[in-house]
């Protein structure tokens, strides 16, 4: 990444990270900025995040590991990672009205992890996401071997897990990820 655009990352993260303080109530900018500072191939896969619509946040630090974690804080599924079916293996088995790729492939690409149901469940408490939109979660392998995949939203003011067939694609559906730094 050249320094201007890193440069406005860093200013565009740091205004998402001042204006939803609750969100990481104990931890500093400035010790995100110092890490982030110092691992450039993480602002690539930021700026991957917030190119393709995701609004990556830090919701925290990863008790093991110590990293800050980011995840996509839009408040629908990212517009920039929608219409895919779940993974390659759905893709390939279309024959026809083939999306063009899959959530797993794409996840893997930018350098982030599909968020868990569990995951998904977690940043819900901080905030209210997928109103109108939702979002494929990673799927259990006793589901997608029987070629379902599961996805999450919020309706009503309670978050649902649905099922689906894997290569099945909408344009309101898409998916959420992670980035320790």
């Amino acid at each position: 990444m050249n320094a201007a655009p890193a440069d406005n990352l860093i200013d565009t993260l740091a205004e998402r990270f001042s204006k939803n303080t609750s969100r990481h109530a104990d931890v500093q900018w400035a010790d995100v900025q110092k890490r982030l500072e110092a691992k450039p191939e993480k602002m690539q896969v930021l700026e991957a995040m917030e190119k393709t619509g995701g609004e990556p946040d830090v919701i925290g630090v990863d008790k093991k590991s110590g990293e800050f974690v980011f995840c996509d804080c839009s408040a629908e599924s990212p517009s920039g990672r929608r219409s895919l079916c779940y993974d390659r293996s759905a893709l390939d088995s279309r024959k026809e009205n083939k999306p063009v790729g899959d959530v797993v492939r794409t996840a893997e690409s930018m350098g982030i992890e599909l968020l868990t149901e569990e995951a998904y469940r977690e940043l819900q408490t901080l905030g209210v996401f997928d109103r109108t939109t939702s979002s494929w979660v990673q799927t259990p392998d006793g589901i997608r071997i029987l070629g379902g995949a599961i996805f999450c939203d919020r309706r009503y003011n309670h978050v649902f897990t649905y099922h689906n067939g894997a290569d099945s694609y909408y344009s309101s559906r898409g998916f959420r990820g992670t980035l320790g730094v």
